[in-house]
């Protein structure tokens, strides 16, 4: 055999080696992750290379790039798996094959902190979600307005894409509104006479009045007798909502003076809608309230959070100088 001969197999075989090797690490080779887990967030500004980037696949992206194009970036979080082969991660992203989130609907008062809460999970930014939220063609369109729309929230932790569009969250939020007020609970709410608005804007102001999830049912009873009775509700949680200030702890004759539809301190009925977005707990308390002929209530002078109930209006005022006492003990204003 010639030297020549034997060179140009000595060349093929290490070109074929090369290749082998080449192929093997660019479809089988482990990521930088390694056997670790990590997770990749693909936004709309990204673009193939910044894809690449951050998901580490360097100079085997853009040559896998050559042979399967990735001619469209396709948003979303994407959890790689420990050591998963180049060719697999390239395919779920080129793909993409992205994996879901567990959103959160807090109980939050105002919904500007529910639109913070969902943007840190979401693609969507705060500011579009807090536009939306107080457009009142946007509410209506969901059969809301901009002071019911909070009822449209069930407070619990749904599975959905991150790059959810702020359409798609809303009709989410719509259907699992819908599954919510099933049979059961549109049976009860009908027995009260009450709508699906109404009954989550007096279990928010039972969820404000109370940590307590054994009372709740006592004071959406009480509630309910008094707006039965034509009485005003007389919610101080309304008035703090009317004044803009949760932190208040004692309710002063300036306060209830406020100005203001959600005050039921001078306005009969319930507000014109939730002053937070009330818990399930809140609204099953008022569907299965509890029946008694309770009309006032006051906090009880030990500060434990739960609450003094009366029927008639000289023992409320016996429950109400104790704690007024109280409050003066400790000099709270």
């Amino acid at each position: 055999m010639s030297k020549k001969i034997k060179y140009t197999i000595i060349g093929v075989c290490t070109a074929v080696c090369a290749g082998i090797i080449i192929t093997s690490s660019l479809f089988f080779g482990k990521p930088a992750n390694g056997s670790e887990e990590s997770i990749i967030y693909i936004d709309k500004d990204d673009t193939p290379d910044s894809v690449f980037l951050k998901a580490q696949l360097g100079w085997r992206g853009n040559l896998l790039n050559r042979i399967i194009p990735y001619r469209h970036v396709r948003t979303g979080r994407y959890v790689i798996e420990p050591n998963t082969d180049i060719l697999t991660l390239y395919r779920k992203l080129r793909n993409g094959q992205q994996d879901p989130i567990l959103l959160t609907i807090p109980t939050c008062r105002t919904l500007d902190r529910l639109a913070g809460a969902i943007s840190k999970k979401l693609m969507l930014d705060s500011l579009t979600l807090v536009n939306t939220f107080t457009d009142e063609e946007c509410c209506k369109q969901l059969g809301y307005s901009t002071a019911t729309l909070p009822a449209l929230f069930i407070p619990n932790t749904y599975e959905v894409y991150w790059d959810i569009s702020l359409k798609g969250l809303m009709a989410r939020m719509q259907k699992e509104n819908k599954a919510f007020w099933n049979n059961e609970r549109e049976k009860k709410a009908k027995e009260l006479g009450l709508t699906h608005e109404e009954i989550c804007t007096l279990a928010s102001i039972v969820d404000e009045e109370t940590a307590n999830d054994a009372e709740k049912p006592i004071i959406a009873g009480l509630y309910l007798n008094r707006l039965h009775k034509g009485m005003l509700l007389q919610a101080d949680p309304t008035v703090k909502f009317a004044v803009g200030d949760f932190t208040l702890r004692r309710i002063l004759g300036k306060h209830l003076e406020k100005e203001s539809a959600y005050n039921t301190y001078i306005n009969t009925g319930l507000p014109p809608g939730p002053i937070r977005i009330a818990s399930i707990k809140g609204i099953d308390a008022v569907l299965d309230h509890q029946k008694h002929n309770y009309l006032y209530m006051c906090a009880k002078a030990d500060f434990s959070g739960t609450h003094e109930y009366a029927a008639t209006f000289s023992e409320h005022k016996k429950n109400a100088r104790n704690y007024i006492r109280a409050l003066n003990e400790r000099n709270i204003h």
